[in-house]
């Protein structure tokens, strides 16, 4: 296998100090892949979950990325995913009970 060539990526979005957004992540063999997401509700529909996605696979591609891979559930965010790219690969059914957890990813080259 290639070299591992692991790193962390953690972005933190702040208002007057209080943090209202962020994404935790890792890149590892030219993937990018997201662990956490959130967006404060009062802050949704307003582009700063757009910019923070953005700038996590910015970064990715700085770092030699070509794609990137996350999971959401059918009570989550899948939409907002999919209008930036993201295509389902995978699902996983009754995760939790009468949901499914979705497995997505995204070239990025």
């Amino acid at each position: 296998v290639p070299h591992y060539n692991h790193q962390t990526l953690n972005l933190i979005a702040r208002e007057q100090n209080t943090i209202i957004g962020g994404l935790v992540g890792d890149t590892a063999w030219n993937w990018l892949y997201i662990s956490l997401f959130w967006v404060d509700e009062r802050k949704r529909s307003l582009g700063l979950g757009t910019r923070i996605l953005r700038m996590a696979e910015e970064v990715a591609v700085q770092r030699g990325c070509k794609r990137a891979n996350l999971e959401t559930h059918d009570f989550q965010s899948l939409a907002f995913y999919q209008k930036r790219g993201y295509v389902i690969f995978g699902q996983l059914d009754d995760f939790p009970e009468g949901h499914i957890k979705y497995y997505l990813w995204k070239s990025l080259t």
